[in-house]
This record gives C-alpha cells, structure tokens and sequence, in this order.
C-alpha cells in the first residue's frame, strides 16, 4: 500500500483539528506508520518461514502456525492504522460538501451574495458534530483492535515456546519455536503503547470539544440576558419619562389659562 498518498490525504485533516487533534497526527505517523514501514514489516518478514517444528509431518508446521497466529500482527496493524484513520475523512468530506454548497450559492445568486457559512472548516453545527462523531469512531477502533490483540495472543505476549496439542495432523504434542521473539515482543509493545497513547489523546480532545462547547453556550446566554435585562431598563426608563411629561401637560394648561384671564398677574 501507498503510506505517502495515504499521508498525504490525512494531512489535509490538520488544518480542521484542535492541539490534540494535531498530536494524535503526528503520533500516528511518527510512532506508528513510521515504524510500520521501516522495522516492523521487516522483523515479521520471516515469521512464518522461521516458525519451525520439532516433526516432518506433512502440514504439521502450517497448522500450528496457523492455530498460533491466525492472523499476523503486521496485517493486523495494517488493518487497524487504515480504520482508525478513515474517521477522520469524515471531517474531510463534510469540509468538502460545505465549500462545494458555498460554490454553488455563489454560482445562483452571484458573487457579492451573502455566505451560507462564515468559514466552513469552523467547528459549528453539523461539522462539530461531525468531527465529535469521528473521535468517538477513532477511539472506539482503537479498543476494539487492542482487545483483539490482547485475546489473540496471550496479554501482547510473545513466547520462544509454543506447544501444538490436538491439532490434526500432528502427532501427539509439537513444539514449535518462533523467530526473534524478544524483537517481536518488543515491537509489540510499543504498538500497543502508541495505540493507547492514541486512545487518551482522542478522551482528551473529546473532553475538550465539549467543554468548549457547553462554555461557548453559556457565555451566549449570559449576553442575551444582559441585552434584555438591559433592553427592559430601557424601555422602564422610556415609561417614566412619558408619565412625567404626562403629569406636567395639565399644570402648563392651568398657567396658560390663568394668563390668559389675568395678564397682570405674577406666578411665585
């Protein structure tokens, strides 16, 4: 498989992401696709070549290969790194559909028309969730394929020892010894490590999005109560001055009046 396409297309996802987001990149492609394509495909290159038995038993050895491993943890990572991975194109699309929906008001109602969206890589409204969604996909992938790993082979355990008991056609008990295990162990662990690494990154930013979110929508409300509380002292004060100018309109009438009736006489 091409890793740099695929590194390519994933890149784009930095310029949508939180801090965290951007970490979790960088440990993914660091940590793991790194080291995917420069050690570990080379260390379990020979795993199955190097698996040997102590019998000749025509199809013995690939048996219990296949009874100790039925699935290779090198296609195994590979499988893992391309779903938890395939989230994020989520939010790629989304992005995608609301530029092309701007292009398309700007095609209907002409250039200086207004925006349907302010900036349509912000996190707001369907993106948000969207991108919410997507961690909740990526994390739940990631124990998924952690608890794989861990029921597949003994808590991430690699032996230099492995007893083929009951499995046709080998005879009896078979003792099978695995290539380099203390290098696959190692390798092992630090996949598992980087995966969990992987995991508290994405609680975190999930955490943070939320948090974020429930401070945005109170700092909304306390605006909206300031401006009709303020709104109210407003139109109070707006009342009072007309029922002032209400009580005062009947006195200049009387002084008019008298005035009128009596030009000589002098107001104290």
């Amino acid at each position: 498989m091409d890793w740099k396409t695929f590194q390519g297309l994933l890149s784009g996802v930095n310029k949508y992401s939180t801090a965290f987001g951007r970490i979790w990149l960088s440990v993914v492609f660091v940590f793991r696709v790194l080291v995917y394509v420069v050690a570990a495909e080379k260390v379990w290159g020979d795993e199955q070549k190097d698996f040997d038995c102590n019998t000749r038993q025509p199809g013995c050895t690939n048996v219990c290969y296949d009874h100790f491993f039925p699935v290779s943890h090198i296609r195994l990572w590979a499988l893992q790194l391309i779903f938890v991975t395939c989230p994020s194109l989520l939010v790629i699309m989304h992005v995608a559909y609301r530029e092309e929906r701007e292009k398309k008001n700007r095609v209907k109602n002409g250039e200086n028309c207004s925006k349907l969206y302010s900036n349509t890589g912000k996190k707001h409204g369907g993106l948000w969730w969207t991108y919410l969604l997507s961690l909740f996909f990526k994390t739940g992938i990631e124990i998924t394929f952690l608890y794989i790993l861990h029921r597949m082979w003994n808590s991430f355990d690699m032996p230099r020892l492995v007893k083929c008991t009951n499995v046709d056609p080998c005879p009896n008990i078979v003792d099978c010894y695995i290539a380099r295990p203390t290098e696959k162990k190692v390798f092992t662990y630090f996949m598992v490590a980087a995966s969990a690494i992987c995991i508290v990154l994405s609680i975190c930013e999930i955490f943070y999005l939320i948090f974020k979110r429930i401070v945005s929508a109170v700092h909304k409300r306390k605006q909206s109560s300031n401006h009709s509380v303020a709104y109210s002292k407003a139109s109070t004060c707006q009342c009072h001055i007309k029922l002032e100018q209400a009580e005062n309109k009947p006195k200049h009438k009387q002084l008019d009046s008298l005035r009128a009736s009596a030009p000589n006489l002098t107001v104290i």
